[in-house]
């Protein structure tokens, strides 16, 4: 180290806010979640497509917040011809950049499912990062409502086989031309009351979350929170809130919120539209068997991104855990997805029919711990064989060991630091080994290996039993073979831990 790096300053070893590191434990249980997913998808006839972190900012559209700001939202830089990148913030608009650079390409419909990190530059919070997973399946050229409705089958399959019980979760219903119906029913058309008609929609987001009082507070003039926060309302009239609450309270509708629909949104032609789409959704559902809780209609799913333009689904968990304080909490949603049938277009210059369904992967993994789910509560996968390097003039026999193990599928290290045996011993215990494999100068001579099972010795240093069990514990825990049949040896020794 010269005197220059001596003096630099220390560089702090900490994370940045709204990301998190994983460990191997998690990265497996993720995987075997992955694959689940990936096993429902394909089940479906959905094939692997994959697109790069980076678009052209002006790919990603019109749903930045600002494209005068295109790091506004999304993290954004400029390459060296002055052109705007941005690291993408969901799965689907570069889909749509896919479809349309290789439309004459693909067959119609195209059905994909793509898992990947994307990147939200928002103020982190709980449950809320800047990076994390998605896995998405997509159809697009499909206009027929049947692709929205299997979109819906499909997110039920996929929970169950996660390991989400039937009546712990529910796949919620609703149409983007039936919100626009309330809107324009109340009077909030057109461009000029477009920030009003946002306000209107986040209110009734939070549905779930405020119950119904909640919701018409947030309707008129605003709400105030138990810290004292005052979120400002929408403004409605009473009528006007009363109209929009009328058609999402859940008590007022359980029984069919589409007839609901019907009789509210009699005279709005777009209103009218999504309600019978969303019947067309009830009577395929019903068809195929899943009319049983599993998928419901519900008129105050909202969706957040813009480029919905129809039947929109959200897959809500039902069941509560205790949180960290012992108070009970509800997950809520863990994916959702819906109708898109401008964002192709936007490449084309028509619209292309498409619709999809994105699961949050961190969030449902959460939720898979939380109800003890076997996919990834499952225990992590042993550490490899550890060689001990004993003696450092004989590295090349014990690399020869290591490679016979490797040569049999067997994962297997040579221990590449400087410490003695029961540090050696230590670093194994530490990864998890199962075994290890010693030859000092004694084992050497008579052409032997020593064998440690190290999970039976961890027994043996807890043992509590009679002397003659003890003996034999301990002559399992460790014992001399040929090296000729190092293999078999560590291999019995590593079956004896399998189950």
């Amino acid at each position: 180290m010269n005197d220059e790096t001596k003096n630099a300053p220390r560089a702090s070893a900490r994370l940045p806010r709204g990301l998190s590191d994983r460990g191997p434990a998690e990265i497996a249980a993720t995987e075997r979640m992955l694959a689940e997913i990936r096993q429902s998808y394909e089940l479906y006839g959905f094939e692997a497509v994959e697109t790069p972190f980076i678009e052209f900012t002006d790919a990603l559209g019109k749903f930045l917040p600002d494209l005068d700001r295109p790091n506004e939202g999304v993290f954004s830089f400029r390459d060296e011809d002055e052109s705007w990148l941005s690291l993408r913030y969901d799965l689907t608009a570069p889909l749509a950049r896919y479809v349309a650079e290789n439309f004459d390409k693909l067959p119609k419909p195209y059905r994909s499912y793509r898992a990947g990190t994307v990147f939200r530059n928002e103020k982190p919070g709980p449950g809320r990062f800047r990076q994390f997973m998605q896995f998405d399946a997509d159809t697009v050229g499909a206009a027929s409502i049947a692709a929205d409705a299997e979109m819906c089958m499909m997110a039920a399959d996929t929970l169950e086989q996660l390991g989400i019980p039937r009546g712990g979760y529910v796949i919620k219903v609703n149409n983007r031309k039936v919100l626009d119906g309330v809107l324009e029913a109340i009077g909030l058309g057109g461009e000029a009351n477009a920030g009003r008609r946002l306000t209107v929609l986040r209110a009734i987001d939070k549905l779930d979350r405020l119950g119904v009082h909640g919701v018409r507070q947030l309707l008129g003039p605003g709400r105030k929170d138990e810290s004292g926060d005052f979120t400002k309302g929408a403004g409605l009239d009473a009528s006007q809130a009363e109209f929009v609450v009328g058609l999402i309270d859940p008590e007022k509708n359980a029984e069919d919120h589409v007839a609901s629909i019907d009789i509210r949104l009699a005279d709005s032609r777009i209103g009218q539209e999504g309600r019978a789409e969303l019947e067309q959704i009830a009577e395929l559902i019903a068809k195929a068997g899943y009319d049983d809780g599993r998928i419901r209609i519900d008129p105050s799913v909202v969706r957040g991104l813009e480029y919905y333009t129809g039947p929109v689904f959200e897959a809500d968990l039902t069941f509560e855990v205790p949180g960290e304080d012992g108070k009970p909490i509800r997950f809520g949603s863990v994916g959702g997805g819906g109708r898109y049938d401008g964002l192709v277009g936007r490449f084309r210059g028509e619209n292309v029919p498409a619709t999809g369904f994105s699961i949050g992967v961190s969030r449902l993994y959460a939720a898979l711990k939380a109800v003890g789910s076997p996919i990834v509560s499952a225990k992590p996968e042993p550490g490899p064989v550890v060689v001990l390097a004993l003696d450092k003039d004989q590295l090349p026999r014990y690399q020869s060991f290591v490679a016979a193990l490797r040569a049999e599928n067997i994962r297997a290290e040579l221990y590449l630091g400087q410490s003695g045996m029961n540090a050696q011993l230590k670093y194994a215990d530490k990864r998890g080994s199962i075994c290890a494999v010693i030859q000092g100068s004694n084992e050497r001579e008579k052409g032997e290996v020593a064998i440690r099972d190290l999970v039976l010795g961890a027994e043996l240093a807890a043992s509590t039993k009679d002397r003659a069990d003890y003996l034999e514990l301990r002559a399992k825990a460790q014992f001399a073979v040929p090296e000729a049949v190092l293999v078999a040896a560590v291999r019995e020794v590593l079956d004896r831990h399998s189950s």
